[in-house]
């Protein structure tokens, strides 16, 4: 079974990347940023992909990472961000994909302080959604674009 971006054509959502550094920028460098690229192109489609800039090994940090989230310092960190919410906004996106869970909850945290007017979405259910194997309980966090494309029914899967 492959990714298929079939479900995005007609609705032609717009999705931005999230490079995270632990991976990207301090291990494997650009060539795993393209990799993370080519699997989300797959699952929503090249055409509803919009970059942020700068990307992959150069993009920046969200803030959230290496135990910041619980640090303490709230008001600190969501300043910090602020770079990384002006730069999902400048690409008009409606989500933003994040492979790296502190990404998302402190991507997510940005979008609400700021009136982002984008939402965060985890990589793996992007690419269930893609697959048709995402859960209708999965799917509590998505907007309303997205709450209902390919839903999975597991009671009428054969076992």
């Amino acid at each position: 079974m492959k990714p298929n971006s079939d479900w995005n054509k007609d609705l032609g959502i717009k999705f931005t990347v999230q490079d995270p550094c632990q991976i990207v920028r301090k291990s494997f460098g650009d060539h795993i940023a393209d990799e993370f690229r080519f699997a989300i192109k797959a699952a929503v489609g090249e055409e509803n992909v919009i970059e942020m800039h700068p990307n992959k090994s150069n993009n920046y940090c969200c803030g959230g990472g290496g135990g910041f989230l619980q640090s303490g310092f709230k008001d600190q960190r969501l300043e910090y961000g602020k770079i990384k919410d002006d730069q999902i906004k400048a690409t008009g996106a409606t989500y933003c994909i994040a492979g790296c869970h502190n990404c998302h909850a402190q991507i997510h945290e940005l979008s609400h302080h700021f009136q982002g007017h984008y939402q965060v979405v985890h990589f793996w259910t992007i690419l269930a959604l893609s697959l048709g194997i995402l859960g209708p309980n999965e799917r509590t966090y998505l907007g309303d674009d997205l709450r209902d494309v390919n839903v999975f029914h597991p009671e009428s899967a054969l076992y």
